[in-house]
């Protein structure tokens, strides 16, 4: 029985983690100066990086953080740490990119992953999975992971069409606000995994 309730849940969740509406100024960064044909090529492997990262963490997450015996809350600082190098990108302005940008797809790194199946999706996508019982909840979650899989890409694919409509003053804007957004995420991921190492090995 498919369960409608658990399905929302897990896809708020991912929306607010993933943020398709944020990751667009960073797509249109990251993919600037491509011609429209490429963006769009991008957007697409962006989307399937990330879904292939979180379907293999969704999987045997919990198997692969127990064979590097990595704890839930020391991914969550950790994801919270690398948000917060990506937050304060943002909100600085930096724009200059790598050389090595242009030669390596930028769909891949940092689009897929980090931004997209960053830790905080991972580990959603890990205890969602886990606590997810019979068959209906199993569909139910999956069913949710693609869905916002398809936001994401219809988000990035439909990039150009946004920006013709707020600019480039508009995008900056944007990016500062997602950038101030980030970096209280980030903190407060940061935060809640601290909080629950404590909690766990006090």
């Amino acid at each position: 029985m498919f369960e409608f309730a658990l399905f929302g849940s897990v896809f708020v969740t991912l929306f607010v983690i993933m943020d398709p509406p944020g990751i667009t100024p960073i797509f249109l960064a990251l993919t600037s100066g491509r011609p429209a044909k490429v963006q769009r090529k991008m957007a697409l492997q962006a989307t399937a990086v990330a879904f292939g990262v979180i379907t293999v963490f969704g999987i045997c997450g919990q198997q692969i953080l127990d064979y590097l015996h990595v704890s839930v809350p020391a991914l969550m600082v950790a994801g919270g740490l690398l948000l917060l190098l990506v937050a304060l990108d943002l909100l600085t302005g930096k724009t200059d990119e790598p050389t090595q940008t242009k030669d390596v797809n930028a769909a891949l790194v940092p689009l897929g992953m980090p931004l997209l199946a960053g830790p905080g999706a991972i580990v959603s996508v890990i205890l969602a999975v886990q606590h997810a019982h019979g068959f209906g909840g199993q569909l139910s979650v999956w069913a949710a992971i693609v869905a916002i899989h398809v936001v994401l890409w219809l988000a990035m694919r439909y990039s150009l069409l946004i920006i013709r409509v707020i600019k480039d003053g508009g995008v900056v804007l944007v990016t500062r606000l997602s950038g101030m957004l980030l970096s209280a995420i980030a903190v407060q991921q940061i935060a809640n995994g601290i909080t629950r190492f404590l909690d766990g090995h006090g």
